[in-house]
C-alpha cells in the first residue's frame, strides 16, 4: 500500500533518534532548550514601542480599521453598547456674559452614575452652530481650578501663556475662546475631578493593591479579577462617559451634528484619540500631547485589557482618517512624533486621498500641557475646517475667569449624589453586567446574532481569528517505528506570528484520512500513560486509522524550563496589580493556547503536495484546562473543526478570583462564559463533558442540528467515550 505523507514518512538518516518512552512522552529539543518563540521574551509594556504601518491597500485597511475598532469597544466594556438609558440632564444657574453664557450640568450616563461640567454658549448666532467636547486630563480640578501666581508668570516668560487674568485657568481659556468663535461647549469633569465625586482619586488614579473585600465572585468592585472578565474598567467607565457627553451636546437644538469636535490634552487626549475612533458623530479631532509611538499612557485610568494588543494610538489616531485631524507634541514622550508616527501617518492619511486632512503642531520646547500656543493651533484648524470666519492665525483675547464657586455643578438646591464609595462601585458594575448578559442572551437565541456580538468579540478576546492564524511549517526531529503506528516527533512553526510548538505525530500505518489533535494540561505528554505506554483511548483511535497530534501548547511541557505547572502568569514589571499593565499589550495565556491550537489546525488543514499531512477530517479533543481553550478555538474555527470533544470540568471564567490564573481570559465572563463558546460551535458536531445532560444555551442552538452529545457518565471513561464519539 502506498504511504500516504511521503515526505514525512521518508526520513534521513540522521534524523533517526531513538526515544525511549516515558511517562513525559518523548521530547522534541535538547534538554535545557526551549522552543523559539517570540512569546517568551519579556512581555511588552506601556513603554514599548508602537509603529504604524500605513495603509497601502483600500480593502486590507477597511478590513484592519473595522478590527482594531471593534477592539477599542470591547476593550472598553462597550460590544455590545450599554443601553443609553434617559440622561435626565439638569441645566441651571446660567451666568450671562457679553458674548457668552455659561451654565451648569449634570445628567446620567447610566442610572445614578453622574456627569458633571460646564455648558458655554454663544451669544448673537443663528441657526446652528458647531459643537465642541473639552476633556482635560491629569490636572487636579481642572475645571474648577487657578494658577498660582508664580507659576502662572513663569509660565507668561516662557511663552505658555499670554494673560496675567485668563492665563489663570487654560481650561476656560479654551472654552471662552471657542464661545467666542460661535462654538456650544461641552467640558465634563473625569472621574474623581472637580464636581465628579463618586469614585475617589485613589480608585481611579492612583489604586496599587488589590482589595480583597471587592475581588468575589459576585457584588465585585472594579480591578478585580471579575471586573476584568466582564470588561468593567475606569477607562471603559470614561469612555463610556464621552459617549453620552456627545448625546448630551447632540441633544442640543442648536447645535450642528455635522459639525462636531473633540479636543483634550494627555489623558484628555487619550479620551479625545478614543472616542474620535469609535464615535462616527465626531467630524473633527485634536488630541493634544498624546498621540506617540512611545508611552502609551502612564494612568490606571488609560489602560484597560485587551486595548492595545497588537496595536497603539498611533494606529487609534489613523482611524479617524480621512477626517481631518491635528495634534500637538511638547518635552515628554511626544517629542519624536514628528520623526516616529507623524509621516507614517502622513503617509496614510495621503493614500486615502486626504493628504493635508492631518496636521502636527510642534511643541517640543514648551512642557506637557495645552498651553496658549497649542490652543491656538486648535482654534486655528477649527476655524479652517468649520469655516467660523476668524482671521488666522486664531489668538484668544483675555478674560476674567470665574471663580469656583461659580462653577460648581453642586449647590443646595442640586445636591451632589451621596459618595457610596464601594457600595456604589459594586452597584454601578452590576448594572452593567446585568445589561450585557441581557442583551447577550437575546442574541443568543439566533446563532448569527450570536456570532455577530459574542463571536466578534471572542476574536478580540483571543487576540487572533481564523484567517490571520498564520501559516504553519513542520520540521522533523526524529521517527520511531511503534509496530503498527510510527512515532514522529517535530517542530510546528508558525512562522507568521514567530511562535514554535513542539509536537508529537502518530501514524497509524493504515491510515484513513482523519486527525485527531489531543489536548491536555499535560501537553504532548497527555498522549501517554504514567507506564509510557499509549493511552487507551488514544490507542483507540491509532486502531481505527486516525492520525493523533500532541502538543506542547504555551507553558507546557517543552516550554517549562523547571519542568513545573505554571500556577501564576508572567506580568510586567509595573508593581501596581492592575489587569490592564499587563493584558492590555499582551494576550492571556488562555488566548496564547488558543491561538496555539488555532495555529495547528490551520497546519493540518493546509496540505502542501505530501508534505505534511492532509487529513480530510480534523477533530480537536480538549480535557482539563485545555477544555475551555479547545471549546475556544472551535468557536473562532467553526467548520475548520470537524468535530469537537470538550470536557469542561463546570469550569467558569466567572469563577476566578486571581487575574493571573493561567485560566483566566479578559472578558471571558462576559460573553455567556464557557457555554457562549461552545454555543458559537453551532451548528457543527460537539461532545461534550462537565456541563450535564443538557448544557444550557450550547443545547439551545443545537437543537435544530442535533450534532450535539452531551457526556454523563463517569469520569475515568470520558476519554475512551470521547474517542468512540470521534471515530463516528
Amino acid at each position: 500500500m502506498k504511504q500516504p505523507y511521503p515526505v514525512l514518512l521518508a526520513v534521513a538518516a540522521g534524523l533517526l533518534v531513538c526515544n525511549p518512552l516515558s511517562a513525559a512522552g518523548p521530547r522534541v529539543l535538547a534538554p535545557g532548550t526551549l522552543p523559539d518563540d517570540v512569546r517568551l521574551e519579556t512581555p511588552k509594556s506601556l513603554d514599548g514601542y508602537f509603529p504604524f504601518t500605513p495603509a497601502t491597500n483600500q480593502a486590507a485597511w477597511a478590513e484592519r480599521a473595522a478590527l482594531v475598532r471593534r477592539q477599542i469597544l470591547v476593550s472598553q466594556g462597550l460590544w455590545p453598547m450599554p443601553t443609553k438609558t434617559p440622561l435626565q440632564a439638569v441645566i441651571h444657574g446660567r451666568i450671562d456674559l457679553p458674548e457668552y453664557s455659561v451654565e451648569k450640568v449634570y445628567f446620567q450616563s447610566a442610572p445614578g452614575f453622574y456627569v458633571t461640567g460646564n455648558l458655554y454658549r454663544p451669544k448673537n448666532v443663528t441657526g446652528k452652530v458647531p459643537g465642541v467636547l473639552f476633556a482635560h486630563g491629569h490636572w487636579k480640578d481642572a475645571r474648577l481650578s487657578e494658577e498660582t501666581d508664580a507659576k502662572l508668570r513663569q509660565e507668561i516668560a516662557t511663552g505658555q501663556e499670554r494673560f496675567e487674568q485668563g492665563g489663570r485657568s487654560r481650561f476656560q481659556a479654551m472654552c471662552v475662546q471657542l464661545a467666542r468663535m460661535g462654538c456650544v461647549v461641552w467640558q465634563w469633569d473625569m472621574l474623581s475631578d472637580s464636581d465628579s465625586n463618586q469614585f475617589t482619586a485613589e480608585v481611579v488614579h492612583r489604586f496599587t493593591k488589590q482589595r480583597p473585600e471587592m475581588n468575589t465572585a459576585a457584588n465585585w468592585g472594579l480591578y478585580s479579577a471579575q471586573a476584568e472578565a466582564n470588561l468593567q474598567s475606569i477607562m471603559g467607565l470614561q469612555t463610556w462617559n464621552a459617549v453620552r457627553s456627545l448625546d448630551f451636546l447632540l441633544s442640543l437644538p442648536e447645535v450642528d451634528p455635522e459639525r462636531t469636535a473633540i479636543t483634550g490634552a494627555s489623558g484628555g487626549g487619550t479620551q479625545t484619540m478614543l472616542l474620535a475612533a469609535i464615535d462616527p458623530r465626531i467630524k473633527l479631532s485634536f488630541p493634544a500631547v498624546m498621540v506617540s509611538t512611545g508611552m502609551q499612557g502612564g494612568c490606571t485610568c488609560e489602560n484597560s485589557s485587551l486595548l492595545r494588543v497588537n496595536t497603539g494610538n498611533v494606529e487609534f489616531a489613523a482611524l479617524f482618517a480621512p477626517k481631518p485631524q491635528g495634534m500637538t507634541t511638547a518635552n515628554d514622550w511626544t517629542k519624536e512624533m514628528a520623526t516616529k508616527g507623524f509621516p507614517e501617518l502622513k503617509r496614510h492619511y495621503a493614500f486615502l486621498g486626504a493628504p493635508n486632512e492631518v496636521m502636527l503642531h510642534r511643541g517640543e520646547h514648551f512642557p506637557h500641557n495645552y498651553n496658549a500656543v497649542s490652543r491656538s493651533a486648535f482654534f486655528t484648524w477649527l476655524n479652517q475646517y468649520f469655516k467660523l470666519g476668524q482671521k488666522t492665525p486664531v489668538l484668544e483675547r483675555d478674560f476674567t475667569p470665574l471663580t469656583r464657586e461659580q462653577l460648581s455643578v453642586w449647590d443646595a438646591q442640586h445636591p451632589a449624589p451621596k459618595a457610596d464609595g464601594p457600595a456604589f462601585e459594586r452597584q454601578l458594575l452590576q448594572w452593567f453586567t446585568q445589561d450585557a448578559a441581557q442583551q447577550l442572551r437575546a442574541a443568543a437565541a439566533v446563532p448569527e446574532n450570536l456570532r455577530r456580538t459574542a463571536g466578534a468579540a471572542v476574536e478580540v478576546l483571543i487576540g487572533r481569528t481564523w484567517a490571520g492564524a498564520g501559516d504553519g511549517e513542520w520540521q522533523l526531529k526524529a521517527k520511531e517505528d511503534r509496530g503498527d503506528y510510527l512515532e514522529m516527533t517535530g517542530l510546528v512553526t508558525n512562522r507568521t506570528h514567530h511562535e514554535q510548538l513542539p509536537v508529537v505525530w502518530l501514524y497509524p500505518k493504515k491510515a484513513n484520512g482523519r486527525a485527531v489533535l489531543w489536548l491536555d494540561d499535560d501537553g504532548k505528554a497527555a498522549l501517554y500513560a504514567a507506564d509510557g505506554t499509549l493511552k487507551p483511548a488514544v490507542r483507540q483511535l491509532l486502531a481505527a486509522g486516525t492520525i493523533v497530534l500532541g502538543a506542547d501548547l504555551l507553558s507546557q511541557g517543552e516550554f517549562l524550563a523547571d519542568g513545573r505547572a505554571v500556577t501564576q502568569t508572567r506580568k510586567v514589571a509595573n508593581p501596581r496589580e492592575f489587569a490592564g499593565y499587563t493584558f492590555g499589550y499582551n494576550s492571556a495565556l488562555f488566548a496564547q493556547r488558543t491561538q496555539d491550537v488555532l495555529t495547528l489546525v490551520k497546519f493540518l488543514r493546509q496540505g502542501r503536495g505530501g508534505t505534511q499531512p492532509n487529513p480530510t477530517i480534523v477533530a480537536v479533543a480538549g480535557f482539563g484546562g485545555a477544555g475551555p481553550v479547545a471549546a475556544a478555538a472551535r468557536a473562532l474555527a467553526g467548520g475548520a473543526i470537524d468535530r469537537a470533544a470538550v470536557s469542561t470540568g463546570g469550569f467558569r471564567f466567572g469563577q476566578l478570583l486571581d487575574y493571573r490564573d493561567p485560566r483566566f481570559l479578559p472578558g471571558g465572563a462576559k460573553y455567556l462564559d464557557v457555554p457562549g463558546l461552545l454555543a458559537l460551535g453551532a451548528p457543527h458536531p460537539l461532545w461534550v463533558a462537565g456541563e450535564g445532560a443538557s448544557p444550557g444555551i450550547a443545547s439551545d442552538l443545537y437543537r435544530a442540528s442535533a450534532h450535539l452529545t452531551a457526556y454523563t457518565g463517569p469520569a475515568e471513561g470520558r476519554e475512551t467515550a470521547a474517542a468512540t464519539w470521534l471515530l463516528q
